[in-house]
């Protein structure tokens, strides 16, 4: 079965409130809708330490890169904007932190930090179409949108006297 969410400090203290006010398990379970697994250990937990919160924030590997490391990749960042992670790696390594870092963990720390080349590349596209989309408008004359160009079109098919002229009369 797979793990399933922490809970919230509100929900550990509705589980307490609920067995504190005489609740069984069985019946905690059916109001809140918690596992049985769940509802007993938050409660002895309380009954034990007289607190319900979860340690497990404070498991696992720590960082390579914390909080002053992230300030420092900041300001390697801003000072050479261009650079590549490459780039940036070696001169993270070389400003005298303790534990040089791979390039994984520089590309984990820049997009942590909210650097990527995908928000660059979107931001360069939706400039592109904004500088478009003023061009087009920037012709008040011409009017007519894609859909009544090809009914113009298949129009003109049948009579050739119409034409379309689609240049803007600013440009002549």
């Amino acid at each position: 079965m797979g793990k399933s969410r922490d809970l919230s400090e509100f929900e550990r203290g509705m589980i307490v409130g609920v067995r504190r006010a005489g609740c069984s398990i069985s019946e905690t379970v059916n109001r809140l809708g918690f596992s049985k697994t769940a509802v007993s250990r938050v409660y002895r937990e309380w009954c034990e330490k007289q607190k319900t919160s979860s340690h497990r924030g404070s498991c696992g590997r720590k960082r390579l890169v914390d909080d002053s490391g992230e300030k420092t990749m900041e300001k390697v960042v801003e000072a050479n904007n261009h650079a590549t992670t490459e780039q940036i790696q070696a001169l993270y390594n070389s400003s005298g932190q303790r534990k040089p870092i791979s390039l994984t963990t520089t590309r984990r720390t820049l997009k942590r930090l909210g650097y990527s080349r995908r928000a660059q590349r979107q931001d360069t596209l939706v400039l592109a179409g904004m500088d478009a989309l003023a061009e087009y408008t920037s012709c008040p004359e011409q009017v007519e949108t894609s859909t009544d160009l090809l009914k113009s079109s298949s129009d003109n098919e049948q009579d050739p006297s119409v034409a379309t002229d689609l240049t803007c009369s600013n440009e002549k």
